[in-house]
């Protein structure tokens, strides 16, 4: 009967996080609409996305960010951000940690998810990573972005891995559209995603969301050749975080 009653909460924890995620889209659709309607409003659109939306489904499931900088974003510069990649909030935390607008790179069929998907694909820069053509077009969109004084975030592990992996294999677009594009990368991990929503329906609560960022990784010494050197490098740091 007990965990009968535990699995009934968990389920109407769960129900709350997709009308938290709803609303607020419904709501404003008129102004995200509008500020989806070109690239140049995109800032405007993500101060709504930080501000408003993000702020609104971490607050409203009871979590709070805590997060410690060993290093600080400056306001015109360009930045890849990657982290580690364990729950939906990550897209919400990842608006939270970051003042400086980006674009996320992320899987293409996302756009699929009802009303989330719709501002998904108007917003982010899709990738089929099963399509060559796709995967190159990336490269060319994140330069738009970038020359927007935009910075590009992904989560390198190219999905959320299996229940009992701590950290996947990274895919190496991250890091090499870091370094063609000569622009820091910044190593976070978050800790507690998975714990306060995992993918899994009866679970999560909740609670702090810790956060910690590494120095950045510079890449004007880099060349493509270095992909390798420095993926392995990042993930490492990550892994023994996580650990």
């Amino acid at each position: 009967m007990l965990k009968f009653l535990k699995n009934i909460g968990f389920l109407l924890y769960r129900i709350w996080f997709y009308l938290l995620v709803a609303l607020p889209m419904l709501i404003f659709s008129p102004l995200l609409l509008l500020t989806t309607l070109s690239e140049k409003t995109y800032r405007q659109f993500y101060w709504l996305a930080r501000n408003i939306w993000a702020k609104f489904i971490l607050f409203g499931m009871g979590m709070l960010p805590k997060i410690k900088w060993q290093q600080h974003l400056e306001e015109h510069n360009n930045y890849m951000l990657v982290a580690n990649h364990t729950s939906m909030l990550d897209i919400m935390l990842m608006l939270y940690v970051s003042k400086n607008p980006f674009v996320f790179v992320g899987k293409a069929e996302l756009a699929k998810i009802p009303v989330f998907g719709f501002f998904y694909k108007r917003v982010c820069i899709l990738v089929d990573r099963s399509n060559a053509k796709s995967r190159a077009a990336v490269y060319k969109a994140v330069q738009g972005r970038l020359s927007q004084g935009l910075s590009i975030c992904i989560f390198p592990e190219g999905g959320v891995p299996e229940k009992e992996v701590r950290l996947d294999t990274f895919k190496d677009g991250a890091f090499r559209m870091a370094i063609r594009h000569n622009i820091p990368i910044v190593p976070m991990v978050f800790y507690d995603c998975k714990k306060r929503l995992p993918w899994e329906v009866f679970g999560g609560s909740p609670g702090i969301l810790r956060v910690q960022i590494f120095p950045f990784r510079a890449t004007d010494q880099l060349s493509v050749e270095d992909t390798n050197i420095i993926k392995n490098e990042i993930r490492a740091l990550m892994l023994t975080e996580i650990n």
